[in-house]
């Protein structure tokens, strides 16, 4: 059986998938196109819908012959369809796909699911169980550590954003390099230890029923706001995706730092974001001060 496995930067638990299929002894597909074309092949199909999906779409049309795709789950945030049934939604609009079987990207769940799948593209108990035990070694270790937090020379800011966007170097690299070029340093949601981020979410209203992707937005600008060397926070969603944006919106409407909202979208023009110049100067006008009565 030939099982497609996309090359996702969101995924957390790529490695750990990679290497129980190996020991499934099942053969194992990557997308045959570049990821930039895989994008553009994506929205040719879907041109009216969010980056991620487009992404996302592509690549799996870009694996050549498979008989199954794995797809890592989504963290949701309310309303949003796409991140809550992604295979059920492409299967739908898309025919002829190959089976797409949603799989758990953080540990909870995830053995369970897995011998699920192994029994699936296998048909062998004995050898999904040593899979299992095998892949393991594969998991993301507890211990994780923050990012660094400031930088000589530069003010720090946090961006905040679905993981499916800010992980993915093609359609979060414009921004990233337009907040670097301001002289600003980011700090990333997706780059903050998972652990820390989950406990802060803990104080979130409604934590037990908030879907997944907002209590770990939440709790990325919890984490960040209460550091001192973060002067101000960044919202950033994909274009196209209405309930993102919206999550963000309320997110942003909590914040007692200085906080801009952008929508961020593939092939980004230089001055994409206007208002990014004018948040820097009001971020930075405090350290000058500081600077100069001292």
């Amino acid at each position: 059986m030939k099982v497609g496995l996309l090359d996702s930067r969101a995924a957390r638990l790529h490695g750990y998938w990679a290497a129980y299929l190996k020991e499934l002894g099942v053969e194992v597909v990557t997308p045959s196109l570049p990821d930039a074309e895989a994008l553009g092949l994506g929205q040719k199909t879907l041109p009216g819908e969010a980056l991620p999906v487009q992404l996302a779409l592509g690549r799996i049309l870009a694996l050549d012959s498979v008989d199954a795709v794995l797809l890592p789950q989504w963290a949701p945030v309310q309303n949003d369809a796409w991140s809550e049934a992604l295979g059920e939604l492409l299967s739908r609009r898309i025919s002829g796909l190959p089976a797409l079987i949603p799989v758990p990207d953080s540990a909870e769940g995830l053995e369970g699911a897995a011998a699920e799948v192994g029994l699936r593209v296998s048909q062998n108990a004995g050898r999904v169980r040593l899979a299992l035990e095998r892949a393991r070694i594969q998991l993301p270790g507890a211990r994780a550590e923050m990012p660094p937090l400031s930088v000589a020379s530069r003010v720090t800011v946090g961006v905040i954003g679905p993981r499916t966007l800010l992980a993915e170097e093609l359609l979060s690299g414009d921004l990233r390099r337009a907040i670097a070029a301001l002289g600003l340093h980011g700090v990333y949601s997706p780059e903050l230890p998972l652990a820390e981020v989950l406990k802060r979410a803990e104080r979130m209203e409604q934590a037990d029923t908030a879907p997944a992707g907002e209590r770990e937005l939440f709790g990325a600008a919890s984490l960040l706001s209460g550091k001192g060397a973060v002067r101000g926070l960044i919202f950033a969603a994909p274009a196209r995706n209405g309930a993102a944006l919206a999550a963000l919106e309320r997110l942003a409407a909590r914040q007692h730092k200085p906080t801009l909202l952008l929508t961020v979208d593939a092939g980004a023009q230089p001055g994409a974001w206007p208002d990014l110049e004018a948040f820097r100067d009001r971020i930075t006008l405090g350290e000058r001060s500081q600077e100069q009565d001292a």
